[in-house]
C-alpha cells in the first residue's frame, strides 16, 4: 500500500538526493495538474473580458443612451460573475495523482515511483533482499522524469472552436481604438459626451506660438483634431484660433483640467472689420456678412486644458516655466584695487535674461537721509549657455559711500517671463579703496560721513577743521592745504541735493589726487570707456559707434598704462611679488583687437565676455608702493635675511666652480700622466682662510686677469690636497645656512624643506671634499644650489602671504599683475634690489651634463694628440681653461 506520510522508504532511505529529486518532480507535476484544471474554466472569463474590451474600443458605450449603457454594464458584470462559478470545483492535486501522471507521461513500467514506498507481502530475508534490489533498479529510472507542460485539452471543452471569436474581435477592436472615432475603456463608467455637430463649412486654423525666449517653433494644430495625446507646450504660450466660413458665429471654448469652461474672446482688431462689412451690406444680410468675416481668438495658456471649437478638440499639456536659480560660486572677494569680484552660477529652463547683486547695509537708520541710492551691481551672464552657466563679474564700488561698511549681498536673477530667483544672502565688508596716504584717507572719510547721512554735515566740517589745525606739520604740500580749505567752503555753502553731490565728488577727487595724482584720473577715464563700450555691446550699437568707442578705450588704456609705468619706474621691488601671469602691452592690444573683431563679426556676446575679462584683469593691476611703519621694519628685517641668503648662494656657486676647476685639472693630470711639477703649492695659500675667515678671492681674481692661475703649476697630489682644504669653506656655508633657518624661525616663518635638503647636500659635499673626490662633491654642491633656490622661493612666498595678511588686500596681495618677475606693467625688465637667486637660469639636466662631458673628453683627446699648429693647441687649451 502507498503511504504518503512515510517519505523515506526503499531506495529513498539510503539515497537522499533521489528523494529530493522526486519531491521536486512531484511539486512540478502537481502544478501542471492544477493548471490543467484551471485553464478550461478560465476560457469563459477571458471571453467575457474580451467582449467588454471590444465593445468599449468600438465606441459602443459612448454611442448609446445612458440607460442602455448602464444595462449593458450590468449584463457584462453578471456574465463575469457566472463565468466564475466553475472555479468552485478547483482543488490541489494529491501526491498519488502526481506520481501516476509522472509514470504515465514518462512511459515508466512497473511504477518506479510508487514502488519505492510499497512493502513486500511476505516479510522474509530473501524477500526483503529481492524487494530492495527491485527498488534500487526502479530508482535508477526516476532521474529522467519530466512533468512537461499542462495539457488542458481545451478542444474537448470547446468542440466548435468558439474561443477564436472573442480573440479575433479583441484584435480588431484594438486596432479601431487607435482611430479618431475609437472608444475608451472608461466609456462604460462615464456619461456619454455631448454630441456636437460640426459644420463642414467652417474653417478652423489654430496654432500655438511658444514664447520667443524658449527658442521653440510654433505648433500648428491639425484641422480635424486628430491628436490623440496631449500636446506639450511651454507655459505662457499664445493660442491663436482663426475661424472663417459658416453661417453663424462659432464659439471657441477652452476647458480647463477641472472642467471649468472659459470662452475665448474675439481679438479686438477683427471687430472693426466686422463692423465695416455689416455697414457696407444691406441690414438683412448683416448676420451672414459677420459670419463670413474671419474671427481671431487669442489667449495665453497657463494651465492644462483642451480647446473645443466646432466639434473638434485639442488637449494641451502645459509645461511649467520654473523660476530661475542663482547662487554664489565661492565667496565674494576684493580685487587688488578694491573692486568687488563675485562668482555666481545661474540655472533656468530657457535661460536667464538679467541678473544683479542687491547690496544693502546691515546696520540701517530709518531716519537717515543718504545722498546716493544703493549701489548697482549688474552681473555679466554668458549668453551662449544662459540656461546653466557660471560667471565672474568684477565691479569697482570703492567710490560709493557704503565702501568699507558691512553690507548684505543677495544675488537676484530674472528670466524673460518676469520670474525672479534669489540666492541666500551673504554678509561682508564692502571693499574700499586702499589709501596709503593718511591725508587722502581722512578726506575720503569726510565725504563718507555726510554722504551716508546728509544731517551729519557738521561732523564732516569738524573733521575738515581738525585736519587743518597745524597744516605746516600735517600737510606738507601747499596745494593740498588750499584744496582742503576750498572743500571746507563748499561744505558750508552746500544746501541742495545737487550741491551736496558736487561737494562729495569734489572731496573724492581731492582724495584720489593726494593718493595717486594723475593715475586716478587715468583709471577713471579707463573705467568710463569700458562701461560705455559694455553698454554699446549690450544694446547692439552699430559698427561705427563700436569702432569709435574702441578707439577711446585704446587711448584710455594707453594713458593709464603710461601713468602706471611711470609710477612703478622708481618703486622698490617688494618681497611679496608673485611670479605669475605677466601682463604686457601687446597682450592688452591683442585683447582689444579681438573684442573689436568679435563685435564687428556679430558675436557681441563673446565680445562682451572678453571685455568683462579685460576689466577683471585691470582691476587686479596695481602699482607697488613702499611700506611704512611696523610693516616697513618687518620688511627691513626680511630684507636682511634675503641678503644673507643671497650671500650663501653666491659663495656656494663660487665654491662649486672652484671644486669643478680643481677636479678637472686633477683629471687632466691623471690622464696625461705628468710627473710632479714642484713642491711649492701656491693654491694652498689661496685656499687658506684669511684673518676674517673668508677666502682670498681678490688675489685669485687678479691672477686670473694676468692669465696665470696658481693651480696650473700644481701636481696631482697637490690638487687633491687643495680639494680637501675646500671642506672648511663648505662646512662654514652649512653653518651659515643653519643660522639663517634659526633667524627665520624667530621671525615666525617656517623654513621650507629646500633648506633642509640643501644642508644635507652641503654636508655630503663636505665629506666628499674631505676625501679628495671632486666629481661627487660637485654633484652634491649642484643639488645644494637647486635646493637653496627652492627654499628661497618658499621663503619669498611665505613673506608675500604674511604681507598680504597685514595689508588685507586679498589673495593677490598689493602688487598686481604688472609688477611680477621684476617687470613693470608693460612687461619690461626693471632694476631689482637685493640678491639675484638665479631663478631664471635653467639647471642642466642629466642629458646636458653627459653631453658636456663627452665634449670635454673629445677636446682632451684631440689635445693629447699634440696638434701641429700652435694656434689650434692654444685654442683647445682655452676651451679647457688650461693656459
Amino acid at each position: 500500500m502507498t503511504s504518503p506520510s512515510r517519505q523515506k522508504k526503499g531506495a529513498f532511505a539510503f539515497r537522499p538526493s533521489l528523494a529530493r529529486l522526486v519531491t521536486t518532480k512531484r511539486l512540478l507535476a502537481r502544478i501542471v495538474l492544477f493548471f490543467e484544471q484551471l485553464l478550461p474554466p478560465l476560457m469563459p472569463v477571458l471571453s467575457v473580458i474580451a467582449f467588454y474590451l471590444s465593445a468599449s474600443w468600438f465606441g459602443l458605450f459612448r454611442s448609446v443612451p445612458d440607460w442602455l449603457r448602464i444595462l449593458l454594464l450590468i449584463a457584462f458584470a453578471a456574465a463575469f460573475l457566472v463565468s466564475l462559478l466553475p472555479f468552485r470545483t478547483l482543488r490541489w492535486p494529491r501526491i498519488a495523482e502526481a506520481d501516476r501522471m509522472l509514470e504515465e507521461r514518462n512511459g515508466l513500467p512497473h511504477q518506479p515511483v510508487t514502488v519505492q514506498e510499497d512493502e513486500p507481502a511476505f516479510d522474509t530475508p530473501f524477500g526483503r533482499a529481492l524487494w530492495r534490489e527491485h527498488q534500487t533498479r526502479m530508482a535508477e529510472k526516476i532521474a529522467a522524469l519530466d512533468a512537461g507542460l499542462p495539457r488542458p485539452d481545451i478542444a474537448a471543452h470547446d468542440r466548435f472552436a468558439l474561443r477564436a471569436v472573442p480573440a479575433l474581435l479583441l484584435v480588431t477592436a484594438f486596432g479601431y481604438s487607435l482611430s479618431i472615432n475609437g472608444g475608451s475603456i472608461r466609456d462604460a463608467l462615464q456619461a456619454a459626451p455631448e454630441q456636437v455637430v460640426s459644420d463642414p463649412a467652417v474653417r478652423i486654423d489654430a496654432w500655438v506660438t511658444p514664447p520667443s525666449y524658449t527658442g521653440r517653433a510654433p505648433v500648428y494644430l491639425t484641422a480635424d483634431g486628430s491628436e490623440q495625446a496631449p500636446i506639450g507646450i511651454p507655459q505662457f504660450s499664445g493660442l491663436t484660433v482663426r475661424v472663417s466660413g459658416g453661417k453663424t458665429a462659432e464659439k471657441v471654448v477652452f476647458r480647463k483640467a477641472n472642467g471649468e469652461a472659459q470662452d475665448i474672446a474675439v481679438q479686438a482688431d477683427t471687430k472693426p472689420q466686422q463692423a465695416a462689412a455689416s455697414a457696407s451690406e444691406q441690414p438683412t444680410a448683416a448676420p451672414a456678412s459677420q459670419a463670413l468675416v474671419a474671427q481671431t481668438h487669442m489667449m495665453k495658456l497657463q494651465e492644462n486644458g483642451a480647446l473645443e471649437v466646432n466639434g473638434r478638440r485639442w488637449s494641451f499639456d502645459v509645461l511649467p516655466d520654473k523660476a530661475p536659480e542663482i547662487a554664489f560660486n565661492g565667496l565674494p572677494k576684493p580685487s587688488v584695487n578694491g573692486a568687488l569680484e563675485i562668482g555666481f552660477t545661474v540655472k533656468d529652463d530657457y535661460g536667464v535674461q538679467e541678473a544683479q547683486a542687491e547690496i544693502v547695509p546691515v546696520a540701517t537708520d530709518p531716519t537717515a537721509t543718504p545722498l546716493y541710492p544703493l549701489p548697482e551691481y549688474r552681473l555679466d551672464i554668458p549668453r551662449r549657455n544662459a540656461r546653466d552657466a557660471k560667471g565672474v563679474t568684477s565691479r569697482n564700488l570703492t567710490e560709493h559711500p557704503l565702501a568699507g561698511k558691512r553690507v548684505r549681498i543677495t544675488l537676484v536673477a530674472k528670466d524673460a517671463a518676469g520670474q525672479t530667483g534669489r540666492s541666500p544672502p551673504h554678509e561682508m565688508v564692502l571693499p574700499s579703496r586702499p589709501f596709503n596716504e593718511p591725508l587722502a584717507a581722512a578726506v575720503a572719510e569726510e565725504r563718507q560721513v555726510f554722504a551716508l547721512d546728509t544731517r551729519k554735515m557738521p561732523q564732516a566740517i569738524a573733521l575738515n577743521d581738525a585736519l587743518t589745525i597745524r597744516p605746516e606739520e600735517t600737510i606738507p604740500k601747499l596745494t593740498n592745504y588750499l584744496l582742503l580749505e576750498s572743500a571746507l567752503t563748499r561744505m558750508k555753502l552746500a544746501k541742495g541735493e545737487d550741491a551736496l553731490k558736487d561737494t562729495a565728488q569734489y572731496l573724492w577727487e581731492i582724495a584720489l589726487g593726494m593718493e595717486d595724482g594723475d593715475l586716478s584720473l587715468a583709471e577713471r577715464k579707463l573705467r568710463e570707456a569700458q562701461q560705455k563700450l559694455a553698454d554699446a555691446l549690450d544694446r547692439n550699437a552699430p559698427d561705427a559707434e563700436i569702432k569709435k568707442l574702441m578707439d577711446e578705450l585704446r587711448k584710455a588704456m594707453q594713458d593709464y598704462m603710461t601713468e602706471l609705468a611711470e609710477r612703478m619706474q622708481n618703486a622698490p621691488m617688494q618681497p611679496n611679488q608673485n611670479a605669475q601671469n605677466i601682463l604686457r602691452q601687446q597682450d592688452l592690444e591683442r585683447m582689444m583687437d579681438q573684442i573689436e573683431n568679435l563685435a564687428r563679426s556679430g558675436n557681441r556676446d563673446a565680445a562682451q565676455q572678453m571685455l568683462s575679462e579685460l576689466q577683471r584683469m585691470m582691476n587686479n593691476l596695481q602699482a607697488g608702493r613702499p611700506q611704512r611703519g611696523q610693516q616697513g621694519q618687518e620688511n627691513s628685517e626680511a630684507r636682511k635675511q634675503i641678503d644673507k641668503l643671497g650671500e650663501i648662494l653666491r659663495d656656494q656657486q663660487k665654491l662649486m666652480e672652484q671644486t669643478f676647476r680643481l677636479d678637472q685639472q686633477l683629471r687632466d693630470r691623471m690622464q696625461r700622466g705628468e710627473p710632479e711639477m714642484g713642491e711649492n703649492d701656491p693654491l694652498l695659500d689661496e685656499m687658506n682662510p684669511g684673518e676674517n675667515g673668508e677666502p682670498q678671492d681678490q688675489q685669485q681674481g687678479q691672477q686670473g686677469k694676468e692669465g696665470q692661475q696658481p693651480s696650473d703649476q700644481m701636481t696631482a697630489e697637490q690638487l687633491r690636497e687643495a680639494l680637501k682644504q675646500l671642506r672648511a669653506q663648505q662646512d662654514a656655508l652649512g653653518k651659515q645656512l643653519g643660522e639663517l633657518q634659526k633667524s627665520l624661525g624667530e621671525m615666525g616663518m617656517k623654513p621650507g624643506p629646500g633648506f633642509g635638503q640643501a644642508q644635507r647636500e652641503m654636508e655630503g659635499a663636505g665629506r666628499e671634499l674631505g676625501q679628495g673626490r671632486g666629481q661627487p662633491a660637485v654633484e652634491g654642491q649642484g643639488r645644494a644650489l637647486e635646493a637653496l633656490r627652492q627654499g628661497a622661493r618658499d621663503m619669498m612666498n611665505q613673506m608675500m602671504q604674511a604681507q598680504q595678511g597685514q595689508q588685507g588686500q586679498g589673495p593677490n596681495g598689493q602688487v598686481g599683475q604688472g609688477d611680477q618677475n621684476g617687470r613693470d606693467p608693460l612687461g619690461r625688465p626693471r632694476r631689482t634690489q637685493g640678491p639675484e637667486f638665479g631663478d631664471n637660469v635653467k639647471v642642466p639636466d642629466e642629458i646636458d651634463v653627459q653631453r658636456a662631458r663627452e665634449i670635454l673628453d673629445a677636446i682632451r683627446e684631440k689635445l693629447g694628440n699634440n696638434p701641429p699648429q700652435e694656434m689650434e693647441r692654444r685654442y683647445l687649451e682655452r676651451l679647457l681653461d688650461i693656459q
